[in-house]
């Protein structure tokens, strides 16, 4: 019997599921609430066309790659990338500046012009560093479907040059205060626990890590990163996965202890042998999906709840001619921005990353406004402590306020409805309480609290940012491969229940526009 396998969430995990489902000859039904998939991968309308609203490039490109291929296609063939060789340009209040480069020789050479010799001396070791623990824990953490402690360890013990990079017992930014004398070093680096949603004076030292995958090259989609979605949900279709948009999912029926069925919010019930679900776990935790699944993960695998963020995203005409596509403003002290936020509150002097989207390599500027996204760190909604969403003004002069200290603002300013705040992510990913990255990646076995793919609920799996092996559209799209190796590698479901037909996915609005609540919402 055809396996009939329903995806709750159109997320970039739920895709990646899906496709690799259809593929294998699965009955494959997705549901999503919003009008378009990709969940985190979103976008918002602007003078200038959509502009991204989420992830604004691709990393770890051979993991798309290799998803891809899993179904006989080149991802060349569906996408159209564009390697940026210029990683990030880095702003400093005092005037300093600083580019980082996918070539290691272009970035050592940067940092010799800012901080002197010495500092590109302790770059090239800590970028060794990095490389290492990248190439030792990606098969045994990123790639294994469920990680081990054991297994780590081991790998640790057999190598022993990954003892001190690793830091057993130090944070992210202790480990970078004895590798970097210049602190505009430190606070650079130490942003790469962000990526993940920390804050680097709780995060383990591990994650300088990321800081090589990032190194390895980050690559434009042509449209933005929601044609990545749209690329994936196409093979998909084209593979036979069914796809229905407007579809709010209530509840996930249990009976006998299994997952048998998705109840949409109008009562129709959507049969299945096995579920997906592309939401953040919490929500199941949370009840959100129905009490027989509360019981899907613990408490440990979804708290504490890591980073969100107060996004804008819009189309101006910028005062600054020198934006490359990616830009850090960096505030005077990071105790300024994640003090605040580990209270509960946002950052007095915050870091500010601006995506000047129509910027890059090869890419001609355009004549009249051009589209951005800015990204400003923020905690949780659970976590505001009674504090609250700031008032309209209070949340734009933190952005704006602080960027036209570096010299840079935007004309015309941005638009009130271009703003996403950690209560507005919160709405569209319920459950979440805004956090845009799942589980806390604070504290040394913080990654081996997420939940893997098999729930403890028969027959319902979990894809996406907040199940292993993490956050970010790479490990998202991992945990998708996760999910369906799970399903297709488990026992034939003994399900004999006839297949139910589902009406015609009707339209809502796109998580562009103030959704409905609903914990169908995609990871």
């Amino acid at each position: 019997m055809t396996e009939r396998i329903v995806v709750i969430g159109a997320g970039v995990g739920g895709l990646a599921a899906a496709l690799r489902l259809a593929h294998a000859g699965c009955a494959v039904t997705v549901l999503e609430r919003a009008a378009t998939p990709g969940g985190k991968m979103r976008t918002l309308p602007s003078d200038a066309g959509p502009v991204d609203a989420g992830p604004t490039v691709m990393t770890m490109r051979w993991v798309f790659e290799d998803l891809f291929a899993a179904t006989g296609e080149r991802l060349d063939d569906h996408v159209t990338l564009h390697p940026e060789p210029l990683l990030a340009r880095h702003w400093w209040p005092d005037g300093s500046t600083l580019d980082l480069f996918a070539d290691p020789d272009a970035s050592a050479a940067a940092i010799r012009t800012l901080a002197g010799a010495r500092a590109e001396a302790e770059f090239r070791a800590f970028d060794a560093e990095a490389a290492r623990l990248f190439a030792a824990f990606d098969a045994p953490m990123m790639r294994a479907p469920r990680p081990a402690f054991g297994r780590l360890a081991a790998t640790v013990m057999g190598q022993p040059r990954l003892i001190a990079p690793l830091g057993p017992f130090a944070t992210l930014a202790r480990r970078l205060a004895g590798r970097f004398t210049d602190p505009r070093l430190r606070q650079l680096f130490g942003r790469y626990a962000t990526y993940v949603g920390g804050s680097p004076d709780a995060s383990p030292a591990v994650l300088s890590l990321i800081w090589h995958a990032e190194a390895r090259g980050v690559w434009r989609v042509d449209g933005g990163m929601h044609r990545l979605a749209q690329a994936m949900a196409q093979l998909a279709r084209a593979r036979g996965a069914v796809f229905h948009h407007g579809a709010d999912v209530a509840r996930i029926e249990v009976r006998d202890g299994r997952a048998t069925a998705a109840i949409l919010g109008d009562g129709t019930r959507i049969a299945a042998d096995r579920i997906v679900f592309n939401g953040d776990p919490a929500a199941l935790h949370r009840g959100l999906l129905g009490a027989g699944v509360r019981r899907a993960v613990p408490r440990s695998a979804v708290a504490p709840r890591s980073l969100s963020a107060q996004v804008w995203a819009f189309a101006a005409r910028p005062s600054r001619g020198d934006l490359a596509h990616h830009n850090v403003f960096f505030g005077a002290d990071p105790a300024a921005e994640f003090g605040p936020i580990a209270a509960g509150r946002l950052p007095t002097d915050p870091t500010i990353y601006v995506c000047a989207q129509d910027r890059g390599a090869g890419q001609p500027l355009p004549d009249g406004p051009e589209r951005f996204e800015t990204i400003m760190n923020a905690p949780p909604h659970g976590a505001s402590k009674g504090a609250g969403p700031c008032r309209m003004q209070e949340c734009r002069d933190l952005t704006f306020a602080t960027l036209a200290r570096h010299g840079l603002s935007f004309d015309p300013p941005a638009p009130d409805r271009a703003l996403t705040t950690p209560q507005g992510f919160d709405a569209l990913f319920p459950g979440s309480d805004g956090s845009l990255y799942g589980r806390s990646p604070h504290g040394l076995t913080a990654s081996l609290r997420r939940p893997v793919a098999a729930t403890a609920v028969a027959g319902l799996y979990l894809a996406g940012g907040g199940a292993h092996p993490g956050a970010g559209i790479p490990m998202a799209t991992l945990s998708g491969a996760h999910a369906a190796a799970a399903i297709l590698n488990a026992p034939a479901s003994t399900s004999a229940s006839p297949r139910t037909d589902m009406p015609g996915g009707t339209s809502t609005p796109s998580p562009t526009a103030a959704p409905t609540r609903s914990p169908s919402s995609p990871s």
